[in-house]
């Protein structure tokens, strides 16, 4: 517990000034078709001087309740799950230590179990950070309300299958790089040297799961933020075939809309992320040791 309230607000501070980043990006990926327009998005600074000129500072940060509540169960279920698959998976191929393998098949299993976690609070922060929303809701509450009202309680549940693709790459890659840029890094002698390796291989690790997982975002976006009708089979429903239509209709990089800002906030991301999960599991495994 003492290790969680000390590192929390790391976190915390990363979301309030890397949010307005999250919304550009997801502006952008939601921004369909080949076409411009005096109201289209050319990029990510852009997308930033229309929102602010056109609808003031503060939108850069509307949603943000969303990704605050849900960043202690996220980080907490993502800590534990990498740390029970990653001891299920030694057992189950009867290895002492971890491998680059058994890095990748623990991540992208964590990420899936995180997913389950993420997904209702994705889905009301897409609702809020779309530029259509503005007349529609007046805050979180008010999404899930109509959500629930309008579409049942498992639209919730929206984008489910492509936020576990996104999880599963975005993981896979993340803990498979930071295995082996860690093998390539100096030995650290300190621990300061030893933060400054976890924050180079963590940033690497984010870099490389954001180009993975970033078509899987974008289409999970256009899911998530798709409202319900029943007897109406939206346009995008699963992940891999709307991967397909993104492509088809608006070429391969359309997939990657929103990329800059994603990995601008995912990369160094990565790097605290790995800061603050090895910092937990020490004191973790410290408390279990007797030692702490």
């Amino acid at each position: 517990m003492a290790a969680k309230q000390a590192l929390s607000p790391v976190f915390l501070k990363h979301i309030l000034v890397m949010y307005p980043l999250d919304v550009v990006k997801t502006r952008v990926q939601l921004q369909t078709g080949k076409g411009g327009g005096a109201d289209a998005y050319t990029g990510m600074l852009d997308c930033f001087q229309k929102i602010i000129r056109n609808e003031g500072f503060s939108r850069l940060y509307r949603g943000i309740t969303a990704p605050i509540l849900m960043e202690a169960p996220k980080r907490a279920t993502k800590f534990a799950a990498n740390d029970k698959w990653g001891k299920f998976y030694r057992d189950l191929f009867g290895q002492q230590t971890m491998t680059q393998s058994l890095s990748v098949l623990t991540g992208a299993s964590a990420g899936a179990t995180e997913s389950f976690v993420v997904v209702p609070f994705e889905l009301v922060k897409i609702r809020l950070q779309d530029k259509a929303s503005a007349g529609k809701y007046n805050g979180m509450v008010d999404v899930v309300v109509k959500t629930v009202r309008n579409e049942g309680l498992l639209a919730m549940y929206n984008g489910l299958e492509s936020t576990l693709w996104r999880h599963i790459l975005w993981n896979a890659g993340y803990f498979g790089c930071i295995f082996q840029v860690r093998q390539l890094l100096p030995k650290a002698d300190t621990k300061k040297g030893q933060t400054m390796n976890d924050i180079i291989a963590g940033t690497v690790g984010g870099t490389v799961g954001t180009i993975l997982n970033t078509p899987m975002d974008v289409v999970k976006s256009r899911i998530q933020n798709t409202i319900k009708v029943a007897g109406q089979t939206p346009k995008y429903n699963w992940a891999w075939p709307a991967v397909a239509t993104v492509a088809k209709e608006e070429g391969f990089g359309a997939l990657y809309k929103g990329f800059i800002p994603k990995v601008l906030r995912l990369g160094p991301g990565g790097g605290i992320l790995l800061v603050v999960y090895t910092g937990v599991m020490d004191f973790f495994r410290k408390m279990r040791d007797g030692t702490a």
